[in-house]
């Protein structure tokens, strides 16, 4: 049986392996301040083309979603994000836990647009109650989304400027950026994000790492007193040095930008083969995650070989499977599937 449930079924990229071995028996400081951490804060920063932001390693994606949201609201305040959005859906209530209301957005291709916030946030201004509700003050998005589709750069500039307009912050989760920036139709550079919100997260679980989020702070409002809430939150890693040396790892010689294409590239395989076959996708992905609508019986074929992920069963009885590709994915098992799918 091999997996396509997801992108972090495996380790590591051998390069992280090694270099963890070869510093295994170091003495640095702990609680992240070590050279680790500050060499691979000042790539990211070169990468961002920013020397003005903050740079901080977390371990997991829902304590970094948590500890960001955390640190920018207020009690009274709440979040917009999609029905789809990870804090949303798979984070176990954490946001709500704090008392920070998810404010869920209806979306046919899992991304927000400029003319939805303003339109969502005109209803709230213009409430005579607005005073008795949750007070909007973020807009979550992911990139890419939880079902593939990317943001474009005149999007993301045109939904921060609307953030800017009403004084909202602007978070975009990005752990699988990786993959985001390595789609064949993405025009977003690390520099063009940096400039298009307000804070952002660089995915490393999914992306090569055995385990770490890099949050990257810009708005310097939401810089002061960030090392102590994340403190505060157990999201601080004794051990830190563990996660800058493999952020160091990531984005040295360009490491991270390969290993997250060879995923994307292998996805695009499948893709083809897909389409060959005329088979239904739930929505056009040319990133790592491919949402594809199978006939049922295609589907229980498939599945004896090999893991899928079901993702929606259809009215008419089909069901859509996400099949989910990595910077480890073994292409001869990519080979294998796409076989199957032509030939059943």
């Amino acid at each position: 049986m091999y997996y396509f449930t997801s992108d972090y079924t495996e380790g590591c990229t051998p390069e992280i392996l090694e270099a963890l071995a070869a510093t295994n028996f170091e003495q640095t400081g702990g609680y992240g301040i070590d050279p680790y951490c500050e060499t691979a804060a000042l790539l990211i920063k070169k990468e961002c083309g920013r020397s003005d932001i903050d740079v901080h390693f977390m371990t997991g994606g829902t304590q970094t979603n948590l500890t960001i949201i955390c640190a920018a609201l207020r009690p009274f305040h709440g979040v917009y994000g999609t029905v789809q959005s990870h804090i949303n859906t798979h984070e176990a209530g954490a946001i709500e836990r704090t008392g920070h209301k998810v404010i869920d957005l209806p979306t046919s291709d899992g991304k927000i647009t400029a003319a939805m916030i303003r339109q969502q946030h005109e209803l709230y201004l213009g409430d005579p109650s607005r005073e008795h509700l949750v007070q909007p003050k973020m807009v979550y998005i992911s990139q890419p989304t939880e079902i593939g589709s990317l943001y474009h750069k005149e999007e993301l500039e045109a939904l921060y400027a609307v953030c800017r307009h009403y004084g909202l912050y602007l978070f975009i989760d990005g752990a699988r950026l990786g993959y985001g920036l390595t789609a064949p139709d993405n025009d977003l550079t690390l520099a063009d994000i940096t400039n298009n919100c307000d804070v952002f997260c660089i995915g490393g679980t999914k992306c090569g790492a055995l385990f770490g989020e890099a949050a990257v702070i810009i708005n310097p409002a939401l810089k002061d007193d960030f090392r102590t809430i994340m403190k505060q939150g157990g999201a601080v890693l004794a051990k830190g040095r563990l996660l800058g040396l493999q952020f160091e790892t990531l984005f040295t010689d360009g490491l991270y930008y390969k290993i997250c294409r060879h995923g994307v590239e292998l996805a695009l395989q499948i893709k083809a083969a897909v389409q060959e076959r005329g088979l239904g996708f739930v929505t056009d992905s040319t990133t790592n995650q491919q949402f594809i609508i199978f006939p049922q019986a295609m589907y229980d074929e498939l599945s004896k070989q090999f893991a899928l992920a079901p993702w929606e069963y259809m009215d008419d009885g089909r069901i859509a499977a996400r099949i989910c590709t990595s910077w480890a994915t073994d292409p001869t098992q990519v080979d294998r599937l796409c076989n199957m799918i032509r030939q059943l």
